[in-house]
């Protein structure tokens, strides 16, 4: 019988071959999503700590982040990395506007407590004006996290300001947002801020 069992030995390898093919696509292939750099976020400074000097772009990490995103989308099917990225901006500019309009009913359900009480002091405080948000010119994933069932991504925004004097200038946040996987919100809170050293 020694067809058979090379028959048996083929079709063990064949299937082998079809799981390692299968673990690479997953795991090891690029999306052109990838993100450009991990930044360990500092908890809930005030804003104006929010916005540095650009610095120069980090390669693109290849590994804690990475694999973190793909547990957060292992641990909730429903995890678009598009999708979020999306909601992402969009909260970035509700917040920026309502942190500049001093709006606190808009800002309290988007905030962590931490980040409200930091974005709360920041207003009291500010002498007259503060600098309002042109445009996001980029966005994108920096970091990444699952610790249990709680998610916290950071996302990376380089941003034009313009200064009430007129004088505009490109700056970089860092803001974290957390949702805990398979809460009935399915929301994501702005959990910390940091802003990027020169």
């Amino acid at each position: 019988m020694p067809d058979s069992r090379l028959i048996g030995i083929l079709i063990a390898a064949m299937v082998a071959g079809v799981i390692l093919f299968r673990l690479y696509t997953v795991l090891g292939r690029r999306t052109g999503h990838e993100p450009q750099h991990e930044q360990q976020a500092t908890r809930a400074p005030a804003p104006a700590a929010l916005r540095a000097p650009i610095a120069p772009e980090a390669p693109p990490p290849e590994g804690a982040c990475a694999r973190a995103l793909l547990d957060i989308e292992l641990a909730d099917p429903s995890f678009d990395r598009d999708r979020f990225l999306k909601g992402a901006r969009s909260a970035y500019e509700i917040i920026q506007k309502a942190y500049a309009d001093a709006d606190r009913v808009a800002l309290r359900p988007l905030l962590s407590d931490e980040v409200y009480a930091a974005f709360e002091r920041e207003i009291a405080a500010r002498p007259g004006a503060p600098d309002r948000m042109g445009g996001i010119i980029d966005a994108r994933i920096v970091g990444a996290s699952l610790e249990g069932k709680l998610a916290d991504i950071t996302v990376g925004f380089r941003t034009n300001f313009t200064a009430p004097d007129g004088t505009q200038r490109e700056v970089v946040d860092h803001w974290s947002f957390a949702r805990t996987i398979g809460a009935a919100d399915p929301n994501w809170t702005l959990a910390a801020t940091a802003g990027e050293p020169a």
